[in-house]
């Protein structure tokens, strides 16, 4: 199930991130998703621990494991709800 959380940035790194996320296909949500991801299959325990490269890695290479665009939103619930039966 989804979850809705409301969270501040700096307005400047929001439009970078919208614009490279909308380069890349998808929605900032589900960019952000895929990061938050990457961030905790991992124990951290400190920021200091936490390298952006395995960040960089995770987006540069493998499958990925995010929703397009293209998909309605019906068929993205469908799928969402199925994976988690």
């Amino acid at each position: 199930m989804d979850t809705k959380v409301t969270l501040s940035f700096d307005a400047e790194v929001i439009r970078k991130a919208k614009e490279f996320a909308e380069g890349q296909n998808i929605s900032l949500s589900r960019l952000t998703e895929f990061l938050y991801k990457k961030m905790t299959e991992k124990s951290y325990k400190s920021l200091e621990e936490l390298d952006i490269s395995d960040w960089v890695h995770g987006v540069a290479e493998g499958q990925a494991e995010y929703i397009t665009r293209p998909k309605s939103r019906k068929k993205v619930r469908s799928e969402y709800f199925d994976s988690k039966k």
